[in-house]
C-alpha cells in the first residue's frame, strides 16, 4: 500500500474544539500529503453522538481554515470514498460485521455491564490486568446459541467482539519509534466492534474507512499505539493490508513537565483561544510543526511553503515535544514585526475595541490615530491583545508619580529640561514626532543636559512612566492638550 500516491487522513470527532495536540495531527498529515504531492482526507468521526457538541464539526474545520491547512476531499468536498461522516457510513460497516459473525471471527456477546465490572474487580484483585473472559468458554455451539437466545428473550441487547488469536505478536515499522510488537494476549482479551446500539466502535471504523478510503499512512498522536495492535487484528480478520503508521511524540507542559491535558488550565490549548487573542495563523503554524519535528539546520522561522518543500516524517522527534507558551510569544512576534501593517491594524483595532478602550464604531479620525498606536508597538506585541494593556497610558488618566519616578526627576536639571519643553511645544505650529524630536535636540544643544537627564523627565513627565515605546511617536499620540496637562501636573508634584 505505501507504494501507491500518498493518501493520509486527520480525523477529529466532533466532541470539542481543535486542540493544539489535534491540530498538530492535522499539520503533518497536510504537510506530509503537501510533500509528496498526495491526497489529504478530512474525515469527521462522529459515532460517539452522547460526546458530540453542536459545533464540533464546524469549530474543527473552521479553525483548520485559520490556520491554513486546506484538505481534498471531506464533508465539504465530496470523492469517490465518501461519506466523509462516520454516522453517514453505517451501511458500509454492517455488512463487514456480519461477514465475520458468518465466518465465526466476531460473535454476539450478552454480558451485561455489571457483569464485566464483577470481573474486572475480581481480576484486580488477582493481581491480574483486567481483560475480557470469553463467556462461552468449554461450551459447544448449541450449548451458546442456547445461552445467547436466553439472553435475547430476556431483552437484552448484544455487542459484536471479534476473535483474538491467542500468543500471536502483532508488529509494525513506525515512522517514528522504530519496530514496535504487542502479543495479542496483552491487548485486553475479545474487544468490542458492535456497541450494543449498532454503532461501530472506534478500532472497527477507523480500519475500515482508511482500508476503504485507500490510506496508506496514519501519522497521529502516540496515545494511539495501544490501539493499533487491535486494528491490525481487524486488519488480519478480512484479510486486508494494513498502512504505515507513524505515532507522533507526547506534547509536555514545560510549567508541569506533564503531558498536555486538555484539563490542564495553565496554559491555553485550543486554537480557537489563540485566535481571540489576536495571534496571527502563519506563525501557529510556524510554532506547532516545530513541536516533535524539526528541520535541518538552526533557523526556525519558515512560511507554510518552506516546510512544504522540506518535510520530511523522518526528522519527527521520538522525544516528548515541549509546549512553551513563552517561546510561541517570541515566534508570533516574530510574525507581528513582518506583519502586513494594514492586517495587523485591523486585528488590533478590532482587539482594543473588544477591550473597550475605543467605541464600537470607531470614525475616521480614531481609526488614523490608533493605526499610528499599533505602528508604535509593532515591534514589541507578541499578539495584538496585548495592546489593550501595553498603551494604557493613551487611554487612562495617570496616578501619581512613584518613588522611582521622583528620583529620575530630583536633579535639578530635570526642572530646567521639563520647563523648556513646555514652553517650546506649546509654539510648535505642527504637532508631530518630527518637530517634537526637534524640539528635544534643540533643548540638549540650549542646555547642554543630554542623555539619560533629557530624555528621562521628558519621558516620565509626558506618559508618566518610566518605560515605553519610542518618545517623540509617543508623545504625539498622546496629543498636545494631554502632553502639557501632564507636564503642568509633573511639575507641580515636583514643587517646581
Amino acid at each position: 500500500m505505501a507504494k501507491d500516491k500518498i493518501r493520509v487522513r486527520y480525523a477529529p470527532s466532533p466532541t470539542g474544539h481543535l486542540h493544539i495536540g489535534n491540530a498538530r495531527t492535522a499539520l503533518f498529515n497536510y504537510l506530509f500529503a503537501r510533500h509528496n504531492k498526495g491526497t489529504f482526507v478530512l474525515r469527521i468521526e462522529d459515532t460517539d453522538t452522547k460526546r458530540n457538541i453542536a459545533d464540533g464539526e464546524r469549530s474543527q474545520m473552521e479553525n483548520l481554515h485559520w490556520l491554513g491547512i486546506d484538505w481534498d476531499e471531506g464533508p465539504d468536498k465530496p470523492g469517490e470514498y465518501g461519506p466523509y461522516r462516520q454516522s453517514e457510513r453505517k451501511g458500509i460497516y454492517q455488512p463487514l460485521i456480519q461477514e465475520l459473525l458468518d465466518k465465526d471471527l466476531a460473535y454476539e456477546s450478552f454480558m451485561t455491564e455489571d457483569e464485566l465490572n464483577e470481573q474486572r474487580e475480581a481480576q484486580k484483585a488477582r493481581g491480574e490486568a483486567p481483560r475480557y473472559e470469553y463467556e462461552y468458554e468449554g461450551m459447544t455451539k448449541e450449548e451458546i446459541k442456547a445461552k445467547q437466545d436466553e439472553a435475547r428473550a430476556k431483552g437484552l441487547k448484544p455487542v459484536v467482539r471479534i476473535r483474538v488469536p491467542k500468543n500471536v505478536v502483532y508488529e509494525w515499522d513506525d515512522i517514528v519509534k522504530g519496530h514496535v510488537s504487542f502479543n495479542s494476549d496483552t491487548i485486553g482479551g475479545d474487544f468490542v466492534i458492535q456497541k450494543r446500539d449498532g454503532m461501530p466502535t472506534y478500532n472497527f471504523a477507523v480500519v475500515v474507512d482508511d482500508h476503504m478510503m485507500k490510506i496508506t499512512h496514519v501519522l497521529r498522536g502516540d496515545d494511539h499505539v495501544a490501539n493499533t495492535p487491535k486494528q491490525l487484528a481487524v486488519y488480519q480478520a478480512f484479510g486486508w493490508e494494513a498502512p504505515v503508521f507513524g505515532h507522533m511524540s507526547l506534547i509536555i507542559n514545560t510549567e508541569t513537565g506533564k503531558k498536555l491535558s486538555k484539563r490542564d488550565e495553565s496554559v491555553l490549548q485550543f486554537i480557537e483561544q489563540y485566535r481571540s487573542l489576536g495571534y496571527l495563523p502563519e506563525a501557529m503554524f510556524n510554532f506547532i510543526t516545530l513541536l516533535g519535528w524539526s528541520p535541518v539546520g538552526e533557523s526556525e522561522i519558515f512560511s507554510q511553503k518552506d516546510f512544504i518543500k522540506m518535510f520530511d516524517p523522518k526528522r519527527l522527534s521520538r522525544s516528548p515535544a515541549a509546549f512553551d507558551g513563552k517561546k510561541l510569544e517570541w515566534v508570533n512576534n516574530q510574525y507581528v514585526k513582518a506583519a502586513d501593517n494594514d492586517e495587523l491594524s485591523d486585528s488590533a483595532i478590532k482587539q482594543l475595541i473588544k477591550a473597550g478602550k475605543l467605541p464600537e464604531d470607531p470614525d475616521f479620525k480614531t481609526i488614523a490615530w490608533a493605526r499610528h498606536l499599533v505602528d508604535l508597538y509593532k515591534r514589541q506585541m507578541s499578539y495584538t491583545a496585548q495592546l489593550a494593556d501595553m498603551a494604557e497610558i493613551f487611554f487612562t488618566e495617570p496616578q501619581k508619580l512613584d518613588e522611582d519616578c521622583m528620583n529620575e526627576l530630583s536633579d535639578e536639571s530635570a526642572a530646567v529640561v521639563l520647563n523648556e519643553f513646555a514652553k517650546r511645544i506649546k509654539e510648535l505650529p505642527i504637532f508631530d514626532a518630527v518637530e517634537i524630536q526637534k524640539t528635544i535636540r534643540g533643548i540638549q544643544k540650549d542646555t547642554g543636559v543630554k542623555g539619560r537627564k533629557l530624555y528621562m523627565p521628558i519621558r516620565i513627565a509626558t506618559t508618566r512612566e518610566m518605560h515605553g515605546p519610542e518618545l517623540a511617536p509617543s508623545i504625539e499620540l498622546l496629543g498636545k492638550k494631554r502632553v502639557l496637562e501632564h507636564l503642568n501636573k509633573t511639575l507641580e508634584e515636583m514643587g517646581k
